[in-house]
């Protein structure tokens, strides 16, 4: 496939940004595609998916070009070195002189034996994640490295599986179904464009993502609360489990968050779900024994969603994990007193440490604050056993 400067100076100027300035890869990947609007649809898919690219396999791009960027003409070379690896020629312009395969050949040799240049993960992860997952780690990194599937939620507020299915092939998307409510599309093409997204027919949410929402048991007429709402994917499904009766609060400290979700559920049909901004612990006291059923999709390191947010591995260090562990404690410590007796409580992470998952549950239990519940279900996913997100949910139940 035949490239051009402009696309590789957006790749280079959007690393740069994502490395030296913190940005996060997402949000600077929009703000470079919006930035010219005469880019065509196989530019901006050019850009995302090459940054990415990079993004991911930076630590062992760094290595093949000879050491750290600092200059945005280094983060070309690192563009250089993704595009021969990914079987592209380069073109004779300055910016690539000195690349060729055969040296990369031989150095990417070497550089393969050591798995923290071959994944490209930082030393100290790397040891946290043979710490904490033994010989599972290495087949979870390799698989975390793999694009993502693009996967689908059918709204059953408004159609079935198969009537999305039909719907979207109309628009000449094809898609394969999954179990319950999913169904993962065979060949990327923008959704946001058809008319059943526009009608609220399906949302984009991973496969593993969508077991939190069933595994509430949630059932119409209940008081059922969201409490680490965010934009709102597991609220909108659970208004579905629900069949939009009872009432759906959903909480966030981000206000903005639910304000996405204000939108998301006026496409979906959602008409049960009350937002709730946490602008203070008033909010989530007043709650305390109100609810039938709560679902804790808790902030976690996001580890088991790198291969959709890359960039995740290099903004992350050991005293976030130890921050975010001290949160999901006491988030769950106090949240689950919006439970009243008889009820249900679902604890999940995008995270595959069982520091963050399985410990995280068992040391609830064995608190104090844990007193009277009961462990009625828990299931880690991997994504090279399972081939979706690393995710994790776990259900406990109040004796009444």
């Amino acid at each position: 496939m035949k490239f051009y400067p402009a696309q590789v100076d957006a790749i280079a100027e959007a690393l740069q940004n994502i490395f030296q300035n913190g940005t996060y890869a997402d949000r600077e990947i929009a703000r470079i595609l919006k930035a010219d609007k005469r880019r065509g649809s196989k530019d901006r898919a050019f850009i995302a998916e090459h940054t990415y690219g990079v993004v991911r396999y930076y630590r062992l791009y760094a290595h093949l070009a000879g050491g750290e960027p600092r200059e945005k003409s280094d983060y070309w070379r690192l563009v250089g070195v993704h595009l021969l690896l990914q079987g592209h020629v380069l073109p004779n312009w300055r910016e690539f002189a000195g690349l060729n395969m055969a040296d990369l050949q031989e150095d990417l040799g070497a550089a393969r034996a050591e798995r923290v240049l071959r994944e490209s993960i930082p030393d100290w992860l790397d040891e946290l994640g043979e710490q904490q997952l033994g010989a599972d780690w290495a087949p979870t990194l390799t698989a975390l490295n793999e694009q993502a599937p693009v996967v689908l939620r059918a709204n059953r507020l408004k159609a079935s599986p198969t009537e999305v299915q039909t719907a979207l092939a109309a628009d000449g998307i094809v898609t394969e179904l999954l179990d319950a409510d999913a169904l993962r599309v065979t060949e990327r093409k923008n959704l946001f464009r058809t008319q059943a997204f526009r009608d609220g027919l399906f949302e984009l949410q991973d496969f593993s993502s969508q077991q939190a929402a069933p595994a509430l048991e949630a059932e119409p007429g209940q008081l059922v609360i969201d409490a680490c709402a965010g934009a709102g994917g597991k609220t909108l499904h659970l208004a579905a489990l629900m069949e939009n009766k009872g009432r759906l609060l959903s909480l966030d400290i981000h206000g903005w968050k639910l304000d996405e979700l204000k939108r998301r559920a006026r496409r979906a049909g959602v008409t049960n779900m009350e937002p709730r901004p946490i602008t203070s612990t008033k909010i989530t006291k007043r709650l305390t024994g109100k609810a039938d059923r709560v679902l804790l999709d808790v902030p976690c390191s996001g580890l088991g969603v790198l291969r959709r947010n890359p960039d995740a591995k290099w903004k992350l260090y050991p005293d976030v994990i130890d921050r975010v562990v001290a949160e999901q404690a006491d988030i769950l410590s106090r949240y689950s007193r919006m439970v009243k007796p008889g009820g249900k409580l679902v604890y999940a992470t995008c995270s595959v440490l069982p520091r963050e998952n399985e410990q995280q549950v068992a040391q609830f239990l064995a608190s104090d604050a844990g007193r009277g519940w009961t462990l009625e279900y828990s299931q880690s996913y991997l994504p090279q056993r399972d081939g979706y997100d690393g995710f994790f949910v776990s259900r406990m139940s109040l004796t009444e």
